[in-house]
């Protein structure tokens, strides 16, 4: 591994485990990625193979829901790491490669899209309709933690980074759809929802595409969740028509998997749309709080796709006009502008 010219002692105590612990001695570790959390994953190559170490400090992070996910998605079925050693004390994880190509890389290329979207589609039902009795074992998404999900947008996008003040006419407004996005969420089919099946946390496999990654977060709740986190993904966009395209394709393969999907095409669409508004709410403050509370400003350019994201669902229910009008006239331009002054 290059030297960066600074110790580090969770890489020490890795090497440590690796020779001691396991007797490993000709073995070499690359950074394979890092996440939004304290994680920090390395590629460890023998002459027998590949694994990934994840470092979670003991201290920062709790190993156990990850462990308890894990073997879930591999009694489901799909393809997830599998656990092949742990060190409780220092707070490591080797587990399966999985590779180093995610879908957001392949996807440079946008004629892979119908292919490795129609293999996540497929995933994702086979998790909704195969996941029940494991859904019903995870925590729920309820009510407290749609809206304080929600909170982050007011408290870190508008409060910390752009310092915008709302009116009381916007405050009323805002705290009105929070009220029907919460009821929207709450009403819909309850499934096995990932959290975060997106392009970053997708990989494209040879064998048993995807890999499915970092779903640790896994939840019991809303049925358009983990749809919206694939097809409005914060990191990379895709036309109106396609998406809809896609999300009845879901809705098709779900319901003749036995998966509840509501009474018609509308009404699915509409939990689309408004789950997306959600979601995309959540994400925009998690931006700005990465950048203001752990000093990671690199997903700061993506906020204005998840402001987009957000106008364009509002636009298209009318009882959203208000928020859709917020976001285009208030939040996105500001945005916008302290992106530029990042940059000056």
């Amino acid at each position: 591994m290059p030297d960066t010219g600074r110790h580090d002692p969770r890489l020490d105590l890795l090497r440590n485990w690796l020779e001691r612990g396991l007797g490993w001695h000709d073995f070499c570790l690359a950074p394979a990625s890092a996440d939004a959390s304290f994680r920090r994953y390395f590629r460890v190559t023998r002459a027998a193979g590949t694994c990934i170490a994840m470092d979670a400090p003991p201290d920062k992070e709790d190993v156990g829901p990850y462990l308890k996910v894990a073997g879930m998605l591999s009694e489901i079925g799909v393809n997830a790491p599998r656990v092949l050693g742990r060190n409780a004390t220092d707070g490591f994880l080797l587990l399966t490669d999985l590779g180093s190509v995610t879908y957001l890389m392949e996807l440079a290329d946008r004629a892979r899209g119908p292919q490795l979207y129609g293999d996540a589609i497929a995933a994702l039902v086979r998790i909704q309709a195969s996941g029940g009795e494991h859904a019903r074992a995870l925590p729920p998404y309820d009510e407290k933690l749609l809206r304080f999900e929600m909170s982050l947008f007011t408290d870190w996008l508008l409060g910390r980074h752009l310092g915008l003040e709302l009116t009381a006419a916007e405050s009323r407004q805002l705290a009105a759809a929070f009220d029907l996005l919460v009821a929207s969420a709450l009403e819909q089919p309850r499934v096995f929802v990932h959290r975060d099946y997106h392009s970053r946390n997708l990989m494209v496999c040879a064998a048993g595409n995807p890999g499915i990654l970092d779903f640790q977060d896994a939840v019991h709740g809303p049925l358009t969740y983990d749809l919206v986190s694939l097809l409005r993904d914060c990191y990379i966009a895709w036309p109106q028509e396609q998406v809809l395209a896609w999300a009845l394709d879901f809705r098709r393969h779900a319901a003749a998997a036995g998966v509840a999907t509501g009474d018609d095409d509308e009404q699915f669409l509409r939990w689309f749309d408004l789950m997306g508004v959600q979601r995309h709410l959540k994400a925009s403050g998690i931006f700005a709080r990465l950048w203001h509370r752990d000093g990671k400003p690199g997903y700061l350019p993506d906020v204005p796709r998840t402001l987009g994201y957000i106008e364009q669902a509002c636009a298209r229910q009318p009882d959203f006009g208000p928020l859709g009008e917020l976001v285009r006239n208030r939040v996105l331009p500001a945005m916008l502008a302290s992106l530029e002054a990042r940059t000056a």
